[in-house]
């Protein structure tokens, strides 16, 4: 039963996790490392999800410095919409006419909340706003935050922010792709490439060019994000030691260092390959060589051909020689419209011959090809390993003229303007709570007000455990296979360990207490004079030896004994009546049942004989006991029983 048990429970561990994996399968990676709320935001947290669903929206204040914030709540008021051309393309497709709106979510709207809307497809979008104040790159930290929701899910566009440059001539009316910014980050996403851009324009000391800068990308699967048609947060964490972290939803997603994890990386090589330098003529890069000293051998035959016909293949009974495999369809007619003059004679359109659909073929028989044996292609020399092999050239290395070395990249350009310069081939992107801050705890605590608040509504308009499971069958048909052997696995399990079983034949036969079974007067009467003719018989038998005499004599001696104490026990038959006797009279008692033996058992009685006294004495005492032992289904069965097996 213990065993059982422990199946049992294995059972129930393996639907646990099975359930658990259903439940964690929209989950990030387990290397995401998760970012804690401020006690503040926990707080406010709690005393929502004490209110329900009956939110009551008030736009969020910030709790500390910032340089930027934006909620939308007051509409586009500091906004700058574009009225420039993207360069190099047409006028008709380079405008930026690109509708914005203001308006509430869609789905799970916080009444009251609204925000920033991308509105039109296959155009041009750029709006911009200026800072409240400058952010300087010293020793601050840059917190950048801010709300995205592809409402439609997403086919191809991006929904990032740029951080622009501060400039002297930096005209927001002229805000275009080619303006100069500071950092670029946000989702992006076109076909199934899923990015998370973080971009940041580093000046060369030397050049005083500037190159874009390329984090590395996360290492997780950012697909949920953009086709959930959540509002999801999105937070740039900057800090003046150089390391940065990316979250979305206020878990990190990806971190690491301006000057490890940047592509291409801040700082050139210190040495570069001499362009000057050049390959020698000489240089053998070749590793293996062909064996100058190999010969062709004499029987090596380059003309034998790759295949030979068939020498003992045979043309299959009934082939049609005469018969074409096609033949012109009969059924066919000429167009009316068919000129001769111009279109040439016209030919029926051919169709397989109907006659060679009953024969193995039609047509003149050619033998089928095979591989010649002879065949050996062209000869080769074998190759060796070559004696003058130098290696793979390469230009020597010569100190990079262009190197720097910037200790630094955190001291990036000022940022003075935030911009949104997008294309996208689906409508209805949201855009909300923008907020640029120092503090991390500022950042949270204005989450907590704005995000958090649509983020309590979804999950309470979120449909049932059913629901989603259902849902999420139609998208994934194969979890079907899994929900069923979820729900067969425990009942099954059930059945075969806890449903109880019958016990087997051979179990009840090894636990059954031998009963000794009760036999009449007549059936035993029947039996002892069938030993006695059986005996009879055998006495007839001139190969007997005197040892065999003495043993049947002992037989005897012990069934009368059997038969005497079986007498006793046994039952007064109904056909004896009330006054019954017993099973033996004295008659009975005299006489002495014997044994019968088959040719075989002659036989082997012939063979016995030989052996003496030597398997006598070491059978008796086991042949005893297991006579003993068959008294319960027959006493003169169990005599001859014993009596074979001595032999």
């Amino acid at each position: 039963m213990i065993f059982q048990w422990d199946w049992l429970c294995l059972g129930v561990l393996i639907i646990s996790s099975v359930t658990a994996g259903i439940e964690n399968e929209e989950n990030l990676d387990a290397d995401v490392e998760v970012e804690n709320f401020d006690k503040q935001s926990q707080e406010a947290d709690v005393d929502r999800e004490k209110s329900s669903i009956q939110v009551v929206y008030q736009t969020p204040k910030p709790t500390g410095e910032v340089y930027f914030t934006e909620t939308f709540d007051e509409g586009l008021s500091g906004w700058v919409l574009s009225v420039t051309l993207k360069e190099d393309m047409d006028d008709n497709v380079a405008k930026y006419d690109g509708r914005w709106e203001v308006e509430e979510l869609k789905e799970n709207a916080v009444p009251g909340d609204k925000g920033l809307v991308l509105k039109s497809v296959a155009k041009y979008h750029a709006i911009s706003a200026m800072l409240t104040k400058a952010f300087f790159f010293d020793d601050k930290p840059l917190i950048v935050q801010y709300e995205v929701n592809f409402q439609k899910g997403i086919d191809c566009g991006g929904a990032y922010i740029k951080l622009l440059s501060s400039s002297n001539d930096l005209n927001l009316e002229y805000f275009f792709d080619k303006t100069p910014y500071t950092i670029m980050f946000g989702p992006d996403k076109c076909g199934e490439d899923y990015k998370l851009h973080f971009i940041f324009r580093h000046k060369n000391p030397k050049t005083g060019e500037y190159d874009e800068k390329h984090a590395e990308r996360p290492d997780v699967d950012l697909k949920k994000f953009y086709l959930d048609k959540k509002t999801h947060l999105y937070t740039l964490v900057l800090k003046p030691d150089d390391t940065f972290e990316i979250l979305i939803d206020q878990t990190v997603v990806s971190k690491g260092n301006l000057l490890e994890n940047m592509i291409p990386p801040v700082n050139p090589s210190k040495e570069i390959e001499d362009p000057t330098d050049k390959k020698p003529d000489d240089w053998d890069e070749r590793p293996k060589i062909p064996d100058p000293n190999a010969v062709k051998p004499d029987d090596w035959d380059e003309d034998e051909p790759a295949k030979i016909e068939d020498p003992d293949a045979v043309k299959p009974e009934g082939w049609l020689d005469d018969e074409p495999q096609y033949v012109p369809d009969p059924n066919a007619r000429k167009p009316k419209d068919w000129d001769e003059e111009m279109d040439g004679e016209w030919e029926a359109p051919q169709i397989p011959n109907p006659k060679c659909e009953t024969a193995p073929g039609c047509g003149e028989w050619v033998r089928p090809m095979k591989n010649n044996p002879k065949y050996k292609g062209k000869w080769r020399a074998p190759m060796i390993d070559n004696p003058n092999y130098q290696g793979i050239w390469s230009p020597r290395k010569i100190p990079n003229p262009d190197y720097f070395e910037d200790l630094h990249p955190f001291k990036m350009t000022t940022v003075s303007a935030i911009g949104l310069e997008l294309w996208s081939m689906t409508s209805d992107i949201y855009f909300d709570n923008f907020i640029i801050c120092s503090e991390k705890e500022v950042a949270d605590r204005w989450a907590a007000d704005s995000w958090g608040l649509k983020k309590l509504v979804a999950s309470a308009n979120e449909p049932g455990m059913f629901s989603q499971l259902v849902t999420a069958a139609e998208e994934h048909p194969w979890l079907w296979v899994l929900y069923i052997l979820t729900l067969a696995l425990p009942v099954g399990l059930s059945v075969l360990f806890c449903w109880p079983g019958k016990k087997s034949d051979e179990y009840i036969d090894f636990k059954k207490t031998d009963v000794s079974k009760q036999i009449t007067k007549e059936e035993l009467k029947e039996e002892t004079e069938k030993f006695e003719d059986e005996l009879e018989e055998e006495k007839e038998n001139e190969d007997t030896g005197e040892d065999e005499r003495r043993e049947m004599e002992e037989t005897k001696r012990e069934l009368i004994k059997d038969t005497k104490k079986m007498g006793r026990e046994a039952p007064i038959s109904e056909d004896e009546g009330e006054g019954g006797e017993d099973i033996y009279d004295d008659e009975e008692e005299n006489e002495v049942p014997e044994l019968i033996y088959d040719d075989e058992e002659e036989n082997e009685i012939a063979d016995g004989s030989q052996e003496g006294d030597r398997s006598n004495k070491s059978d008796s005492e086991n042949e005893k006991k297991e006579a003993d032992e068959g008294m319960g289904d027959n006493p003169l069965k169990s005599v001859r029983k014993r009596r074979v097996r001595k032999d």
